[in-house]
């Protein structure tokens, strides 16, 4: 009896295993660039299908890099977010529209009031999939017409992500009020507003 029991409990605990790892499964994984990563994980964390989105660096040549290297700018890393996202309730082409909609993608090396080329914008792609629809949704927006200056937004292949300092993650929760300061104070704001208004 014993051993039936524990038979039983090694199966229930097998079968919790599978369904956890299934629901993990399903989702994948999308990094952009766009300046300042205090200001890039709040429009995409508000998404429904978006699991988590983490701040980091990407595309340097310093393993392993700190804040304060990469802040330095001598490291070739950007500012990136990584996006967990269930592909099954929000594509990857939304969270493209996302992104264009929250930068300037005609500044070149800098981003409102964060200079450097460690906050230049840059889409970082995972797969051929997430590389044909991020060079497609560059070539619509500088179809349409939106933006008088040229389009200077890289697309690379994804490199190494790694994960920024944790007080860096969700600062706009950990520290709200010092955000928003920061987001007004540096004009990304009243850029996004002038721009899309209320699209």
């Amino acid at each position: 009896m014993k051993n039936l029991k524990f038979i039983f409990l090694v199966l229930l605990f097998s079968c919790i295993n599978i369904e956890t790892s299934n629901m993990s499964e399903g989702t994948e994984k999308a990094y952009f660039g766009g300046g300042c990563f205090w200001c890039m994980e709040p429009p995409f964390e508000v998404l429904d299908g978006v699991i988590e989105a983490t701040s980091g660096y990407m595309g340097g040549e310093t393993e392993n890099p700190t804040y304060e290297e990469v802040s330095m700018g001598n490291t070739g890393h950007v500012e990136v977010v990584e996006i967990e996202f269930d592909p099954n309730i929000i594509t990857y082409s939304e969270l493209l529209e996302v992104f264009w909609r929250n930068i300037d993608p005609t500044a070149l090396n800098y981003q409102f009031a964060d200079v450097g080329s460690q906050y230049r914008t840059e889409i970082f792609t995972v797969g051929s999939q997430q590389m044909e629809e991020a060079l497609q949704s560059k070539t619509d927006l500088e179809n349409s017409g939106k933006f008088d200056k040229p389009i200077v937004t890289a697309i690379t292949e994804a490199p190494t992500f790694y994960i920024a300092e944790e007080y860096h993650q969700d600062f706009y929760k950990k520290q709200s009020a010092r955000y928003q300061i920061y987001a007004e104070a540096s004009g990304r704001k009243g850029f996004l507003k002038e721009t899309w208004g209320d699209e």
